[in-house]
């Protein structure tokens, strides 16, 4: 079994942990936590060993009442590979700790693209993780996730002379009280391209990529509306097959009446999912359109949730333990990714997986 230990348990890491447990191939060595608040009570309620991520807070933990099963190093000691979702920045820093003890570490997307040896997202470059130079991954943003998740099948079968998609951006998660805007539209950034697109060329270094970001009062997702000129010019059926046979995209169907990122969540709470997570890339069947090789469609990204498959991915290839199919499958069965609307027939899956199935 591989040992992984997850460095942070905010809204990222309390989502890999679970993913972790409930791999067949993996354990959860432990989770770090900073401070003891209502995240660690929760890593404590499902029975997580529980470490101090600062040494000289950890009485802090013993003041409130919460048994730690040591410190942050003796996490590391013990993870086969270490998970970090703490804040951007933070990652970096914990770099030297992972290298101290020889433990392969994956970084989350706030970190910038040079703290590993390789940014990672499954379906695009999976084997690039599995060399044996690489000993420190980045799984990239969810905006570049969900980017990289669509583009790479389009690339595959038809190649991508350019593609440009404007970013409307949540101004923070649901927890994030201190994040904005409250009553405003924001250019994030002002200048052109946003980072993603140079981050998508992390993946796919050969993609023409122009992005542009826009700041929105919510908290739900992202919405991305997409335009990709093509190579060949393709029928919108032979792209709606494309992309409807991919696991980690979900063709929204016009029937549901989902119109917007709030019934996407309701949504997935509806269906049973973990915390109302989507961890697919939603894309609005409706909106697909083709106008000879210029593709057009809207999708959503859940940035709480999309790239927790790709963490979990990323653990065998970095190990080197499975190829990316095997990888993938087992990802997606043991979490239940796939979701799919009743509409249209039976499909692959209507709801999660059961634990213990």
């Amino acid at each position: 079994m591989i040992q992984v230990g997850v460095n942070g348990y905010g809204t990222i890491g309390k989502r890999v942990a679970d993913a972790v447990a409930g791999q067949p191939d993996m354990e959860l060595a432990g989770v770090a936590k900073t401070s003891p608040n209502y995240e660690a009570e929760a890593a404590v309620r499902k029975g997580y060993p529980l470490y101090a991520a600062i040494p000289e807070r950890a009485e802090l933990f013993h003041d409130a009442g919460i048994d730690i099963a040591g410190e942050v190093e003796d996490m590391v000691m013990r993870a086969d590979v270490v998970i970090d979702t703490t804040p951007s920045g933070i990652g970096e820093q914990n770099r030297e700790l992972y290298e101290q003890y020889d433990t392969p570490a994956i970084f989350q997307g706030g970190e910038g693209a040079d703290v590993g040896d390789a940014s990672f997202n499954a379906r695009a470059n999976y084997d690039l993780a599995t060399d044996d130079d690489v000993e420190y991954v980045r799984v990239v943003s969810c905006n570049t996730t969900g980017l990289s998740r669509l583009l790479a099948p389009l690339d595959e079968e038809y190649g991508v002379e350019k593609a440009r998609v404007t970013l409307v951006r949540r101004g923070g998660d649901p927890g994030q009280t201190s994040r904005g805007p409250i009553n405003d539209i924001l250019p994030d950034p002002v200048h052109i391209p946003s980072h993603h697109g140079p981050d998508v060329n992390t993946i796919l270094p050969d993609v023409d990529i122009d992005t542009l970001g826009v700041k929105v009062p919510a908290t739900l997702m992202h919405l991305h509306s997409v335009n990709v000129t093509l190579e060949a010019e393709p029928d919108v059926e032979a792209v709606h097959d494309l992309l409807d046979a991919e696991s980690r995209l979900f063709l929204v169907p016009e029937e549901t009446g989902i119109d917007g990122t709030g019934k996407l969540k309701e949504f997935a709470m509806d269906t049973g999912r973990p915390r109302g997570d989507l961890w697919e890339n939603c894309i609005w069947e409706d909106s697909i359109s083709v106008d000879g090789a210029d593709l057009y469609l809207f999708q959503s990204i859940h940035q709480e949730s999309d790239v927790i498959p790709e963490n979990i991915d990323a653990v065998r290839a970095l190990l080197d333990r499975e190829d990316r199919a095997t990888s993938m499958a087992t990802t997606d069965e043991t979490l239940g990714v796939g979701l799919e609307s009743l509409f249209g027939g039976a499909r692959q899956r209507v709801v999660p997986r059961e634990a213990g199935d």
